[in-house]
């Protein structure tokens, strides 16, 4: 599967880049969602893993941009953040996020929870 991670944090990206790699998935990334947008076009995934915050403009920005557009709408994204507090499970879901983790990811159980919102569109709780 051709997933986007887009992170700002270069071990973080790193991390989730390699454990998604070594699950077998086809994975790119881009440290803002400036970038993640050139991305896109490039290559379109079929998932993003989503960091909320993010320099410039900010994860549920992007996630808006993305759903308001017919090209990219249906693209599953998972929100990851830090700050549950600054960005909330119940507003990252109402933007057009499928699911939403908060960090520290589960390394050992990342691959298996994209999986689930690749195959179902539905949050992995």
């Amino acid at each position: 599967m051709k997933i986007l991670v887009v992170e700002d944090h270069p071990a973080q990206l790193k991390l989730a880049h390699h454990v998604l790699s070594d699950a077998g998935h086809n994975v790119s990334d881009a440290a803002a969602a400036e970038l993640a947008l050139l991305a896109i076009k490039r290559d379109r995934p079929e998932v993003i893993l989503l960091d909320l915050s993010l320099p410039g403009m900010d994860g549920l920005t992007f996630v808006r941009m993305l759903k308001a557009d017919a090209e990219t709408a249906d693209i599953h994204i998972v929100a990851v953040t830090s700050y549950p507090e600054a960005f909330p499970k119940a507003v990252a879901l109402a933007a057009g996020c499928d699911a939403y983790l908060v960090k520290p990811i589960n390394t050992r159980e990342l691959p298996s929870q994209i999986g689930v919102v690749a195959n179902s569109g539905k949050d992995v709780d």
